[in-house]
């Protein structure tokens, strides 16, 4: 663990001279007493948003999985909050996740899921990939008869720069199994509309 924690600060030395610099490049002066601790600041943050790197979303769902041999229904988490930085700009997208499985002997603990797009979420992402992933890790770990996804996010990219489109929302989805079938689609769809 000590090692680890060495490790972490090493790297958070060396993020913070980069932010140093890169202020600099931008024309300020990084010695200005508003600026002074802004690169280390940035630097635990960074480390902090891009943290997903380091965890397992496999693992976090296998840890609380337990067999239900008789539940065939939609198991649904909605509305979870999710803060993802863009890879192709850095800056943040955020918005609502929403997921749905049908268990197949297995359910897991239902704050395993938001974990697993907080996972997710906390890695330079795009969110048609997010979805993916999320989808992708349901169904690896917990083999279900259907998983479906739907993300609902809204870009900085667009908004504070490039089209400038404030009131635009993107929205992905995904899903196997069960879900190929448009009734079960559109009775998830439904559900998370309430």
């Amino acid at each position: 663990m000590k090692k680890e924690t060495e490790a972490l600060l090493e790297v958070r030395q060396q993020l913070s001279e980069h932010y140093r610099r890169i202020i600099e490049l931008l024309g300020e002066d990084t010695a200005r007493e508003g600026l002074k601790k802004t690169p280390m600041r940035v630097a635990k943050a960074m480390q902090f948003l891009l943290k997903g790197y380091d965890e397992d979303p496999e693992a976090v769902l296998a840890s609380a999985m337990f067999e239900e041999e008789d539940y065939k229904q939609m198991v649904i988490v909605k509305d979870i909050d999710f803060f993802s930085l863009c890879e192709h700009h850095m800056l943040p997208f955020f918005g609502k996740v929403h997921v749905a499985y049908i268990p197949n002997h297995y359910i897991t603990g239902l704050s395993k899921i938001p974990r697993v797009v907080d996972i997710f979420a906390h890695r330079l992402q795009i969110q048609e990939r997010m979805t993916l992933q999320i989808k992708e890790c349901i169904q690896k770990t917990l083999n279900p008869l259907g998983v479906m996804v739907v993300i609902e996010a809204q870009h900085m990219c667009m908004q504070m720069r490039g089209v400038e489109k404030q009131n635009s929302l993107t929205t992905t989805s995904d899903f196997t199994g069960s879900f190929q079938q448009a009734r079960t689609r559109e009775e998830f769809m439904n559900l998370i509309k309430k």
